[in-house]
């Protein structure tokens, strides 16, 4: 674990707000220098604390007006079940996130889809037919609350 102090944990909580700000600006709110900010953030990206930066699109704009969180449980287990299942779930693009978990299902996946109909096709045609894969289960997206993550009360 990376040691962060305040100034850092500021910094992080003000780039998962808005990842766009500037290292001048961000140096601004935090009463640092350009530079002096640009090396932190750096450090964040070297020490993997900040993996990357995303482009939150908003689907239902898009056209997605349905996501589906999908348990699945697989009917073989062993590496080679493992790999192949993760290896075909991922090359469909309507599987938006690939979660190995532990509990009742093997996987969790969010599946994105135009509509109702457009979900039961890749669920009939595209994941159902995956190998090894044994027992589904969906739960609808009604709405979704984002959460700031763990450096909330920094």
């Amino acid at each position: 674990m990376t040691d962060l102090d305040d100034i850092d944990r500021k910094l992080v909580l003000a780039l998962a707000a808005d990842a766009t700000q500037s290292a001048g600006a961000l140096g601004r709110t935090l009463g640092l220098s350009q530079p002096a900010t640009w090396r932190r953030i750096r450090r964040l990206h070297d020490t993997g604390i900040i993996k990357g930066r995303k482009l939150d699109l908003d689907a239902e704009k898009l056209g997605f007006g349905v996501t589906v969180f999908l348990g699945v449980k697989l009917a073989t287990k062993g590496r080679v079940s493992l790999e192949d299942f993760e290896r075909a779930v991922v090359a469909i693009p309507e599987v938006q996130t690939v979660e190995h978990v532990l509990g009742m299902y093997d996987y969790r996946l969010r599946v994105t889809a135009r509509d109702i109909s457009d979900f039961e096709r890749v669920l009939r045609r595209r994941i159902m037919t995956l190998p090894a894969v044994g027992n589904v289960e969906a739960n609808v997206l009604l709405s979704e609350e984002q959460r700031p993550g763990p450096l909330q009360d920094a």
